[in-house]
């Protein structure tokens, strides 16, 4: 098959195995409806990046209502969907930046080995769960990726084909990374670590346009680093800020995490991958600067990874280019490739349909049926109060004021509410997304029900999905 075929081939099933991912749950997650409404509300003003408008996240630090703590990048591009009237595109924006990610991943393979290695890789990317999972989802892995596999083609046509221009756009593509997702600074020392061992000197640093490089990054950040100035007074404020959240949320995981979902996240080229690094290390094939930029990508990433307190499996979507070229590389390498690459095609597949079940049975239930029932109960209401445990996804679907049940919960701070404002005040309960435990969920049902009126509750599981008003008119 011809390149030309083959690449249109590969982005259109890549395409087409995101979407169906992105239409596997009726909610999306917290963090998918926090940065779409980071993104409508910048749609109204630019250069307004915060918490003020009637909505918030969790904010680490004391820090509310900034919003520095999430990159901004990916708000800044959806704001343009709001702004356009292109809502309706924003489901497919991920799944489009995930099949390009696979094209990309070709031109990559082809510049780093040769043809065979970049059909067999990219075709592993196309279908590999964990990446096509998470480019159904308006989060910040995929994009991150996409532009970190340009930052490392740029880095690679540049410092080692010698084409100058690519030099420049290495440092504007790892800015943007950056500006997708903060956790990129834990890639930036992976340069450094190969020009290391690729030179055993520093005489890299004379290179001019490794200078200009990284006044691009720079220069490309000033926008970044103004909004960080005014918002929390110093250029790295909001980076910092980023740091702080990494510690608030989620809870601990034992280093072996990834380890424990390897097969879940990369099926059978997770064993692949395995049996190449026997390969290389056999072969001494760590040597060639291909190869061992790779693998520094692969490990260094990796291990920090393990030692961040909270982990969660898309937190390592960056290592899945140079983990599928490893497996891509090795698979060029054996005799009956064509017969292997055919049969990890299929169990990816599988695996990726699995994913993909696992997915739609979650999200499809009387939980979520209720939760969809309150949503359109108050879809009707116009200028009033929500109060409940996810402020952030009920901004998602309706755009009223949100607020968080109180942290001291009892009858005053729930008048407090209702006085302190002069809408009506919905106060609402789902099992979905719920954290609160049985105690605390029967005291305020209690407190509800004993001062406000109940205007609606779910037929399937009325006992943990309702809305009680503050007062009729």
């Amino acid at each position: 098959m011809r390149e030309k075929n083959l690449l249109i081939l590969l982005f259109f099933f890549a395409f087409a195995v995101r979407v169906i991912a992105s239409f596997l749950s009726p909610v999306p997650l917290w963090d998918e409806t926090v940065y779409s409404n980071l993104g409508f509300d910048l749609s109204s003003n630019f250069l307004h990046y915060s918490f003020d408008g009637g909505w918030s996240d969790f904010v680490p630090g004391g820090m509310f209502p900034h919003a520095g703590f999430r990159a901004p990048l990916l708000p800044a591009i959806m704001s343009f969907f709001f702004l356009f009237d292109l809502e309706f595109l924003i489901n497919l924006f991920i799944p489009l930046v995930g099949a390009l990610s696979v094209v990309l991943l070709y031109y990559f393979a082809k510049d780093l080995f040769n043809e065979g290695v970049a059909k067999y890789s990219s075709t592993i990317f196309a279908i590999l769960p964990l990446h096509s999972v998470y480019s159904g989802k308006i989060l910040t892995g995929v994009l991150c990726t996409f532009f970190l596999i340009l930052t490392f083609l740029s880095f690679w046509r540049g410092f080692e084909l010698g084409i100058k221009k690519y030099k420049l756009f290495f440092g504007f593509f790892l800015s943007l990374a950056f500006l997708t997702r903060y956790t990129t600074l834990w890639i930036m020392p992976i340069f450094l670590l190969y020009f290391l061992i690729r030179y055993r000197s520093l005489n890299f640093f004379k290179d001019n346009y490794l200078w200009y490089a990284i006044l691009v990054f720079f220069v490309t950040l000033i926008p970044y680093f103004l909004y960080s100035f005014f918002d929390y007074g110093n250029i790295f404020g909001a980076v910092l800020h980023g740091v702080e959240a990494a510690k608030y949320w989620g809870g601990v995981q034992p280093w072996y995490f990834f380890f424990l979902h390897w097969f879940e996240m990369f099926s059978i080229i997770g064993i692949v991958f395995l049996f190449s690094l026997i390969y290389i290390f056999y072969k001494k094939l760590y040597i060639k600067k291909e190869i061992y930029l790779l693998l520094i990508w692969i490990f260094f990433f990796l291990i920090i990874a393990i030692f961040v307190p909270h982990k969660e499996t898309r937190f390592i979507l960056p290592i899945v280019p140079p983990l599928v070229l490893i497996s891509g590389f090795f698979i060029n390498k054996l005799k009956n490739k064509k017969l292997i690459i055919s049969i990890v095609f299929i169990i990816l597949l599988i695996s990726t349909a699995f994913s993909f079940g696992i997915i739609y049975n979650t999200y499809h239930n009387i939980n979520t049926q209720c939760f969809m029932g309150v949503v359109s109960e108050l879809e009707e209401k116009e200028n009033i109060l929500i109060v409940s445990e996810n402020p952030p996804i009920y901004y998602y679907f309706v755009k009223n004021e949100n607020r968080y049940y109180p942290d001291e919960l009892n009858v005053y701070s729930i008048k407090n509410i209702v006085k302190n404002t002069d809408k009506q005040v919905y106060f609402v309960f789902t099992k979905f997304n719920s954290g609160f435990e049985y105690a605390k969920f029967e005291f305020l049902k209690e407190i509800l029900s004993e001062n406000y009126n109940e205007i609606y509750s779910c037929e399937l599981d009325s006992n943990v999905n309702f809305i009680y008003v503050s007062n009729i008119e």
